[in-house]
């Protein structure tokens, strides 16, 4: 188990993660989620030991996690972590970047291991090829083959995805965190795309000007969002006074575009504007003083009418 204990951490007066608790279960995938500068990348640096905590402690299996002060090479041995600059050596193959780390002793089983992990990251083709000449995306798939090479007991992932192509990026994140279920290797890892958080992880990590906001499964962080913040990282929200519907309480409600159905009768809107999705269309309607956004399986114009599902 890994357990994060009243962790804070400034550079100089800026206070950058905030007496940050949680616990983590072995095997267990983790995403952490955050606008821009809440702390994300910091609080993953802290856990391999890159930095010296202000205060508050971290432990693996009760055994303590500490920092560049305590260690002459900083990082955990049972642990790997994965920046956004990659660190590849450049002047050497895919294949050698891949196996760098693995011992020489076992030749045949060397090959055999980073055969393994390159088909993973779908790179068996580029083996042979300089690591300069590769393109970003290409880059990060190697760097992901060569930190899963010792398979490590955590991996720390600081958004793994982001230069990868669209049209290859689910399909590779798929092959990672399935291989790391199996392998009951425990992952922590950034993302600014709600999809790989929502998709693969266990619970989702919310992380807000340095404070941990909300730790929570991604049907609660998604479906159940506490707050604007927290409902806005994960896709497209309405945020509707319930006065709209005839209540005095004051209160809003963060309604998802499939919460909002279209039908013969109900509350009536104005379509604005229609995008087409592919498998259906996004309408973005005027409902008394806001503009809202709503799913529909074809397009509409003019007026239409609608309720919310489960409205009490």
């Amino acid at each position: 188990m890994l357990e994060i204990k009243q962790l804070s951490f400034s550079y100089g007066n800026d206070s950058v993660v905030n007496k940050v608790s949680f616990s983590v279960e072995k095997g267990q995938i983790i995403s952490i989620i955050g606008a821009s500068g809440s702390g994300k990348s910091t609080l993953l640096k802290l856990i391999y030991g890159l930095l010296d905590a202000d205060s508050g402690e971290l432990f693996w299996n009760k055994k303590q996690i500490l920092g560049p002060k305590f260690h002459l090479v900083p990082g955990m041995d049972y642990m790997k972590y994965l920046a956004q600059d990659f660190d590849l050596m450049p002047y050497v193959s895919v294949a050698e970047n891949v196996g760098r780390f693995l011992s020489n002793f076992y030749l045949k089983e060397k090959a055999n291991r980073v055969n393994e992990l390159l088909e993973l990251v779908e790179m068996t083709e580029f083996a042979n090829v300089k690591a300069k000449l590769l393109s970003g995306g290409q880059m990060q798939r190697v760097a992901l083959a060569r930190v899963l090479a010792l398979e490590p007991e955590v991996l720390l992932l600081d958004e793994p995805f982001s230069h990868i192509d669209s049209f290859q990026k689910n399909r590779i994140s798929r092959h990672l965190f399935d291989y790391c279920k199996k392998k009951g290797i425990t992952v922590l890892f950034t993302s600014h795309t709600p999809d790989e958080a929502l998709m693969f992880s266990d619970e989702i990590i919310v992380m807000q000007n340095g404070n941990l906001i909300e730790k929570a499964t991604p049907n609660q962080i998604y479906n159940f969002p506490k707050t604007e913040y927290i409902a806005r990282l994960t896709g497209d929200i309405n945020v509707i006074p319930t006065a709209y519907f005839g209540k005095s309480d004051g209160n809003v409600l963060f309604l998802r575009p499939h919460q909002i159905i279209i039908s013969d009768d109900g509350f009536e809107a104005q379509v604005v504007k229609s995008y087409f999705k592919g498998n259906g269309f996004l309408l973005k309607v005027k409902f008394c003083e806001s503009e809202l956004f709503v799913n529909a399986e074809k397009d509409y114009s003019g007026k239409i009418k609608f309720k919310i599902k489960n409205l009490t």
